[in-house]
């Protein structure tokens, strides 16, 4: 009786460690960029600072390269959480899906594009694009939205005073408009500075600067995932808004230097002024809340260019509470 009474314990205590050294393993979470870039930088310093792994999350990061990639992979459960424009969450929602992609946190609160010209204009102003070949965007896309909505405030139509082409992949536009004849294109960082740098182009305006705040890249996840695993969703959010501070807090040159691991080609002078010049104008969100203006400047943008499918209310796809509730911990 005494042996059976023994083992008993033991097997209770075995079962009670097991339990603990599994409670302690890291959720492992697969997140998926729309593509690799410096405009991101907050999310790869809550990678390289270890703020994810703070709270209890491994993170595999995967690059789709395109926001229709990054959402099939986000609704096929290739993906538990996607960093992609909120405009895509707008279209899932308009093709009647049953499991919405919602929009949790807030990186990114201006466009991150600039515009680039082939040949130096010291005195540039926007008349100057008309009639020109300007390299576009995809259509549909969150930087050709923006990219239309800045060209007409400015009296430019942009498939009536421009030679628009828009049949060059995103991964290409850079070499396109090297080899080809487009005298403009739209660029991130650190391309548009690399170019620079090179004499391959030279950057004369910013389309963040004339297009205000809007919810340009956002974390989103299906609805089903949050109901499902609504303490994981906080935990990453925090470690986002970890992140943010630290962005918000450090110069350029040391977030260049956390971050310089996902831009091994990229000088780190470079990649510093190009945070900077994110920094400049505002462009990494300073907390992950996508407030309800934010919300309706996108609406107008994606209206301007012909592409919002459906009005779609604020409550429906943002979910502010668990941001709310991460900042007031």
């Amino acid at each position: 009786m005494k042996k059976v009474k023994l083992l008993a314990v033991v097997s209770s205590l075995m079962f009670i460690f097991l339990a603990a050294c599994q409670s302690n393993e890291p959720t492992s979470i697969k997140l998926s960029e729309v593509t690799r870039s410096l405009f991101y930088a907050p999310q790869y310093v809550a990678l390289e600072e270890g703020f994810f792994e703070e709270e209890g999350l491994d993170v595999e990061l995967q690059t789709a390269w395109g926001g229709d990639k990054t959402m099939t992979a986000l609704l096929s459960d290739a993906a538990d959480i996607a960093l992609v424009g909120s405009e895509t969450s707008i279209y899932v929602y308009a093709q009647n899906s049953r499991d919405y992609a919602i929009n949790f946190a807030q990186l990114t609160q201006t466009d991150g594009t600039f515009l680039v010209a082939k040949e130096p204009k010291p005195d540039f102003t926007w008349e100057d694009t008309k009639d020109s070949t300007f390299l576009g965007q995809r259509k549909g896309g969150m930087p050709q939205m923006v990219g239309e909505f800045v060209l007409k405030k400015h009296g430019i139509d942009p498939h009536a005073d421009l030679d628009l082409q828009q049949n060059i992949d995103f991964a290409n536009i850079p070499g396109a408009f090297v080899s080809g004849d487009a005298e403009y294109v739209q660029l991130f960082e650190p391309t548009a500075s690399t170019f620079e740098k090179e004499g391959k182009g030279h950057i004369v305006a910013s389309f963040g600067e004339e297009s205000g705040h809007v919810p340009y890249t956002v974390f989103m996840t299906k609805q089903s995932f949050i109901d499902e695993n609504k303490e994981v969703v906080e935990k990453f959010t925090r470690a986002v808004y970890k992140a943010q501070a630290w962005v918000q807090e450090n110069s350029a040159e040391d977030i260049a230097k956390s971050i310089q691991p996902y831009f091994e080609d990229t000088e780190l002078d470079l990649l510093a002024a190009s945070i900077d010049r994110y920094k400049a104008q505002n462009s990494f969100a300073t907390d992950p809340i996508l407030d309800e203006e934010e919300w309706n400047n996108l609406k107008d943008i994606m209206d301007e260019a012909g592409e919002l499918p459906a009005d779609v209310p604020y409550e429906e796809l943002v979910n502010t509470e668990i941001a709310e509730e991460v900042i007031s911990d």
